[in-house]
């Protein structure tokens, strides 16, 4: 959606409810589909004004507040309509998020009518196919695979084991999604799940790195996104949402890195212990094909469309290249904070670009293309250190995660002002 300097089109004939009634279908589907704090409330607040209402939006992980007011009333008018929803927090889903963008610049430009706008969003929140949940908890497998490869470089029983760790966990979450009570305790169950598997197939059938298995495994539960997400906001002065999503973001640490402590303890009591010699790690020539293969994965769990996906793809490469390459230049390990400050700022102008000159959201090149620079894995050990009391590594590692935060959040900053932002998603 374009940030409009004025009322593109009279919508007076418009009755007032309708409008809003769009408005606040706009703002659910936008804060459904992943969109961050500030640019929820960029895009309803510009949309609103093209139709002739000025909104006051704000916008949390758990609920969106808007207040409504017609400008044909002057500069003294007050607001006609104050509605409050409350909200689970979103995912990011591409496909839906791109189509809610046509959707709003189609009706805004007065190409659609405001009422079938409003059936087309309503039809959005349909629930997944089969073959789209089947395609999700493959790309938790996907994704679990590409990591071993790519950043641990652990052995080949390391990488099945953790592809197929990932699929159990994928179907853990998609179940999740429907049963209200597992999806409470689901980052749990699921640590406990990769954890005790993990530790099995150590003891009885090869020796495996555990450590590197289970994060691998939980790589996509690990809330590196969200960390990265609420730094953002707060950082644009949006201090409740960024507060309450570090919350949130906290507490998925906490009950993934307990499931991990009690899953060892529960082995560790029954007697069944890892065997602690390692195999020869995989060969360097697989960290391309991996890295492919990781970005088909990260490309269906970020439901892009079809259309996008060598797009998204070539995003997450560019991503990891990129904070390599950094990575190198600064004379530290790939991951270094320069590394990723670089990544998020190449990352940050390109999607602005790309939604120029495209004229569709950023965000399916920004998203993605972060997801491998995020230091959720960071944070996972950070907080599995301070349970273990082990307090000195686990302060340190907590230091390298907000140093690497405020390195990718910076970059993505100077990338919005090298290439100036024109579109609000």
């Amino acid at each position: 959606m374009t940030v409009p300097p004025a009322v593109s089109r009279p919508f007076v004939t418009t009755a007032l409810t309708t409008r809003i009634a769009f408005l606040l279908e706009l703002a659910r589907r936008l804060h459904q589909y992943g969109t961050t704090a500030p640019r929820l409330e960029m895009a309803v607040a510009g949309v609103a004004q093209r139709m002739g209402l000025a909104a006051d939006v704000w916008s949390s992980p758990t609920a969106i507040i808007i207040s409504f007011t017609d400008l044909g009333q002057g500069d003294e008018g007050v607001a006609q309509s104050t509605q409050v929803m409350r909200l689970a927090p979103g995912d990011v889903n591409l496909a839906r998020l791109c189509e809610v963008d046509r959707i709003a610049d189609q009706v805004t430009a007065g190409e659609v009518d405001l009422r079938e706008g409003f059936t087309r969003l309503r039809l959005l929140g349909r629930p997944d196919s089969r073959l789209v949940k089947v395609a999700v908890i493959s790309s938790f497998g996907l994704s679990a695979a590409s990591i071993v490869a790519l950043f641990l470089h652990s052995s080949w029983p390391d990488l099945l084991v953790a592809a197929v760790i990932g699929v159990i966990i994928g179907s853990i979450t998609v179940l999740s999604a429907s049963r209200p009570r597992l999806a409470i305790a689901s980052e749990a169950v699921c640590a406990m799940v990769a954890t005790t598997i993990a530790i099995v197939v150590s003891a009885f059938v090869v020796p495996l790195a555990i450590k590197a298995v289970v994060l691998a495994s939980l790589i996509v539960l690990i809330p590196g996104m969200s960390l990265t997400t609420a730094v953002r906001e707060l950082s644009s002065q949006h201090l409740v949402s960024g507060m309450a999503r570090m919350g949130g973001a906290v507490t998925s640490l906490l009950k993934l890195t307990f499931g991990t402590v009690a899953a060892t303890q529960l082995c560790a009591a029954m007697g069944i212990e890892a065997r602690d010699y390692a195999l020869p790690p995989l060969p360097n020539w697989m960290d391309y094909p991996s890295l492919l293969l990781g970005a088909f994965g990260f490309a269906i769990l970020f439901r892009a469309a079809r259309r996008d996906w060598l797009v998204v793809m070539g995003a997450v490469v560019l991503g990891y290249l990129t904070t390599r390459w950094g990575g190198h230049i600064s004379a530290e390990v790939p991951g270094a904070p320069f590394g990723v400050f670089l990544g998020g700022f190449v990352l940050s102008a390109l999607a602005n670009l790309y939604a120029r000159f495209m004229g569709r959201p950023g965000a399916v090149i920004r998203e993605p293309g972060i997801i491998m620079l995020v230091p959720g894995s960071v944070g996972f050990r950070s907080m599995s250190f301070l349970l273990d009391r082990n307090t000195e590594l686990g302060v340190d590692t907590g230091i390298l995660l907000l140093t690497i935060l405020v390195s990718l959040v910076a970059g993505l900053i100077f990338g919005d002002l090298l290439v100036s932002p024109r579109r609000s998603l």
